[in-house]
């Protein structure tokens, strides 16, 4: 279980360094198509540093798309990490086989990020917050999510018991989709059943393992910014009823 809060907490820290370039206008030259070309081929072997190339020239599409968004009074930075989410899921599923340009395949997946998330805004809002209690430390003391992410202790993940509510947990993976559930279900033993390799469920879905790997960072981010968006959402209220009270 605890691997999937570092899974997250590395995520994170991915997600903020990029979102920093864009929320900073510090946007690295845009690629010429020789080297857009290079990396594409150097990626498709596997190659990370060419994946991270690739994401980090092409930001300054996000803040061109987030402008577009800025009549829907939604928070620039949350827009802007979608944003980046989307942007990441592009590098990551283009293919230049489609004839379509990495650029204009890009900027549609940032907008439809963008897009999806502004109608998630107008459904039901789901009531877990990472403050609510997921488990106890060894000496009885409630622990949440936001206890473990913040920790500077890796170790507190390791303390948290087996009987953790996971039905809090489940409840941000139906932001999922069944194809992403099974992954994650396998990859952290949410069921509780024995964590997977990702060459095991590679297998047993009889995809590849470089796909697999693919689809759990997808998933993570999407858990990540659900976690992210009710964190903000309460400390929102908490303002609000804090002035209130001062009223």
């Amino acid at each position: 279980m605890s691997a999937v809060f570092g899974a997250l907490s590395f995520i994170l820290k991915e997600l903020v360094f990029l979102v920093s370039y864009v929320k900073n206008n510090a946007f690295p030259q845009p690629l010429s198509k020789s080297d857009e070309k290079k990396y594409l081929e150097l990626m498709a072997q596997g190659d990370e540093n060419a994946r991270n190339m690739l994401i980090e020239h092409n930001l300054r599409l996000v803040a061109h798309i987030v402008k577009k968004f800025e009549n829907t009074k939604e928070d620039q930075e949350d827009l802007i990490s979608i944003g980046t989410i989307g942007l990441i899921k592009a590098i990551e599923s283009y293919s230049p086989d489609k004839g379509t340009k990495l650029a204009t395949y890009a900027a549609r997946c940032v907008e439809n990020e963008i897009l999806m998330h502004l109608r998630t805004r107008k459904k039901t809002q789901k009531d877990v917050s990472l403050h609510e209690p997921i488990g106890q430390d060894q000496e009885g003391n409630e622990i949440s999510l936001i206890n473990v992410l913040k920790s500077e202790n890796e170790d507190v993940i390791d303390t948290i018991q087996l009987n953790l509510e996971l039905d809090k947990i489940k409840r941000h993976i139906n932001i999922l989709d069944e194809r992403e559930k099974q992954v994650i279900f396998g990859r952290f033993g949410l069921n509780l059943k024995k964590e997977k390799t990702q060459k095991e469920i590679a297998k047993e879905l009889g995809i590849s393992r470089s796909y697999v790997s693919r689809i759990e960072k997808r998933a993570l981010m999407k858990m990540f910014h659900e976690f992210y968006r009710e964190e903000k959402e309460r400390v929102k209220k908490e303002k609000q009823k804090n002035k209130q009270k001062r009223i």
